[in-house]
């Protein structure tokens, strides 16, 4: 799997443990967590962990997650990645978190599109799925932005923070 895709404005670095202290910080946002199915982060070996997790996850080709490094001021402002890579049958679900400063600046699109142009392209993917919830409207936005189709909603898909959620279902094809 790649270590690096590069967009206009970011680096897109495989995540590893030196990013461990930028990431607890947008993971200790709870803004930020709000949507994922994760809680706010209360140490920084919290994000450690899950750097880790996901490392274990690449090494298989299961998953692979980047962190977002701004270009001008090579800070890591949040992450993207596939979340889930079924290779049997040709697609990937994304997942991506922003921190709050950067928000609606156009970073989570950028970042989308690098991975799903890897995707297509390089590990000849067929279909990119998200999941969101739907009152995250900025994640929908972000999606609708990039052409995802709405496909519908998973009523009591998930349990997130003790709590079963309903989850939207977007999809990105090849050939769209």
């Amino acid at each position: 799997m790649i270590k690096e895709l590069n967009t206009e404005r970011m680096y897109l670095r495989r995540m590893e443990v030196s990013h461990s202290p930028s990431l607890f910080k947008i993971w200790s946002d709870p803004d930020v967590t709000k949507f994922m199915n994760i809680s706010s982060f209360t140490q920084e070996v919290q994000a450690k962990e899950m750097i880790e997790l996901f490392e274990g996850l690449a090494q298989t080709n299961e998953a692979i997650r980047f962190s977002m490094i701004e270009r001008k001021s090579n800070e890591i402002i949040g992450t993207c990645g596939f979340n889930f890579i079924d290779f049997e049958n040709a697609k990937a679900e994304i997942g991506y978190d922003l921190a709050k400063a950067y928000w609606g600046m156009g970073y989570a699109p950028e970042g989308i599109s690098a991975l799903f142009t890897y995707a297509f392209e390089t590990l000849k993917l067929n279909r990119i799925e998200a999941k969101v919830e739907p009152a995250n409207v900025n994640s929908i936005r972000v999606l609708q932005k990039l052409n995802f189709t709405f496909e519908g909603t998973f009523r009591q898909y998930e349990i997130s923070k003790g709590n079963f959620i309903d989850i939207n279902m977007y999809s990105l094809l090849s050939t769209d």
